[in-house]
């Protein structure tokens, strides 16, 4: 069975972290509120853990699961350096609904799916998801739906959709306008963005002083 915890109550918000973390460190998948749509998450470090919340979502390794933090610094031990470009949208849109795509760290050993050496990072902008990240570490994290879903704003919406195959709903009230992150590409010679989502193409070229192209 799942644990649903209402987070708008400080004694069922702790109570909803404790049991989240340790479900996350038992290998099992939590839902958590974020500042775009509510995100289904496991250890990202933890294969079969990613490999379920790939199966919760009928979803193929061909569509690789991206990563949330809890800090600028973790980003540091997770990919092979962090170029100028990089740090100019971490500082402009961090925490936020920016997701940026970087070359990973080969020591690494975790398994989010056919990512071609690359890992998309995001810090998200919730109180909620923020604790729980630096309390457990980075986490595998995509939207609590069924793949071909609508994305869930609410923590009813994602458990109707993906039911027992989550342990733990952490209920954050509902996400408002179910817009997705904007994705940007610095693995290549210039920027790209992939998919614009709540930040404008428009707003990433002013940060970065350069005209950016969209997939």
């Amino acid at each position: 069975m799942s644990a649903v915890y209402d987070c708008s109550q400080p004694d069922s918000r702790a109570d909803g972290l404790t049991a989240a973390a340790g479900a996350v460190r038992s290998s099992r998948l939590v839902v958590l509120p974020t500042d775009t749509v509510y995100g289904i998450g496991a250890d990202a470090f933890d294969g079969a853990a990613v490999q379920s919340l790939l199966r919760a979502k009928n979803r193929g390794p061909d569509m690789p699961v991206g990563v949330l933090v809890g800090s600028w610094s973790t980003v540091d031990g997770l990919v092979l350096g962090v170029p100028p470009q990089g740090r100019a949208l971490i500082e402009a849109f961090w925490p936020g609904d920016l997701s940026i795509v970087l070359p990973h760290a080969p020591s690494l050993r975790w398994d989010l799916g056919t990512t071609r050496g690359t890992v998309m990072l995001r810090m998200p902008l919730h109180p909620v998801a923020l604790e729980l990240l630096r309390e457990v570490g980075p986490m595998a994290v995509s939207s609590a739906n069924v793949s071909g879903q609508p994305p869930a704003a609410t923590a009813q919406e994602a458990q109707e959709q993906l039911g027992d195959s989550v342990a733990v709903y952490l209920d954050g009230g509902p996400s408002g306008e179910p817009v997705p992150s904007t994705i940007v590409d610095l693995t290549g010679d210039q920027p790209l963005v992939l998919r614009e989502g709540a930040v404008s193409v428009d707003a990433v070229s002013e940060v970065l002083g350069v005209p950016v192209l969209s997939a």
